[in-house]
């Protein structure tokens, strides 16, 4: 074989150690060649028996070694390289105009003006609208005995139109209707065509006062209780007296309604004494259905008490120590 000069061609050799020996065994198998960072070529090949990785130099040439992994065995400490993840798109950034410039509010005690907020929990309201909530609260936490309770009873809404559709009609006149029938009376009179007194019609009665007589004397036909009436004790002996005396009688909401049958602003009650006789059928229908609803159920209605909902704060906390008191007995139990 010609001695190569400097310049000529090398023939490439790898070398396979024998796993038993050391002595290096020359193939003629091409190795792969791979550039190195410094420039020289270098050729890779696999040689059995190496359990790392080793690197010699022969012949002037790099050569690395790598184990040569068995068939049917796989490869420990390589990882399958992770599938690219989705580009995302790239938005379009929103072109900002330099001019306006960003001024942040600081909300803080004394700073800039607050933004509006539901403030009502903090309002100071009138002293009327304060009762009236308390009232309602005190009513829903108190335990309230059957004879005031009955008063949250009120009539159902349709019956309650029937009834002062027909109240209507029998409303008491007015002070200028009043004047006017004086005035036309009078005025016959100085004609000197005689002074015929005209027949009372019928009308409701209204007041306690007024409507309690009528009962105990067992004149009313049909007695009509606002619910809403304060103090409630102007009234509140009117049901237990009326199922005494027989006279039905119900309880209906609003003492501002009854007020303008009567041309009051309120009122606490009225009551049916006569009625034409085109309108007997109608008012014995609703003291038919008033008797059944409150007449016949008192015996019900004064065994009811009202009140002693505990308020949500209540609830939380007595569900919190009934918890508490659950997991300890859970826990001495074992």
């Amino acid at each position: 074989m010609p001695a190569a000069g400097p310049g000529a061609r090398r023939r490439k050799q790898c070398w396979m150690l024998d796993p038993g020996t050391s002595t290096g065994v020359p193939t003629t198998a091409t190795p792969e060649p791979v550039r190195s960072c410094s420039g020289r070529r270098q050729q890779r090949t696999h040689l059995g028996g190496l359990d790392d990785l080793s690197e010699v130099v022969h012949d002037g040439l790099d050569v690395v070694l790598e184990p040569l992994v068995p068939k049917g065995k796989k490869a420990k400490g390589k990882k399958v390289a992770p599938a690219p993840a989705v580009v995302k798109k790239q938005e379009a950034k929103k072109v900002v105009n330099p001019l306006f410039e960003k001024r942040p509010k600081n909300f803080g005690i004394g700073q800039d003006i607050q933004p509006k907020r539901d403030l009502t929990r903090f309002v100071k309201w009138p002293r009327y609208i304060r009762l009236q909530r308390q009232r309602a609260i005190l009513y829903k936490r108190l335990k309230v005995p059957p004879a005031i309770n009955q008063f949250t009873q009120a009539l159902d809404r349709q019956t309650a139109t029937q009834l002062l559709k027909l109240a209507h009609k029998y409303r008491p006149e007015t002070k200028q209707e009043k004047k006017q029938r004086l005035l036309a009376r009078a005025e016959k009179k100085a004609a000197g065509k005689g002074d015929v007194p005209t027949k009372r019609p019928p009308v409701l009665r209204a007041g306690v006062n007024t409507v309690t007589t009528l009962v105990e004397n067992k004149k009313a036909q049909l007695v009509v209780i606002a619910h809403d009436v304060d103090p409630i004790e102007l009234v509140v002996f009117l049901p237990a007296l009326c199922r005494k005396m027989g006279v039905p009688y119900c309880i209906i909401k609003g003492k501002a309604r009854l007020g303008r049958l009567v041309h009051r602003k309120t009122c606490t009650t009225v009551a049916f004494t006569q009625v034409n006789s085109e309108d007997k059928g109608a008012l014995a229908k609703l003291v038919e259905a008033i008797r059944t609803n409150y007449n016949d159920r008192y015996d019900e209605i004064r065994r009811h008490w009202g009140g002693n909902v505990l308020g949500p704060k209540s609830v939380a906390r007595i569900a919190k120590l009934e918890k508490a008191k659950a997991k300890e007995l859970a826990t001495k139990l074992g």
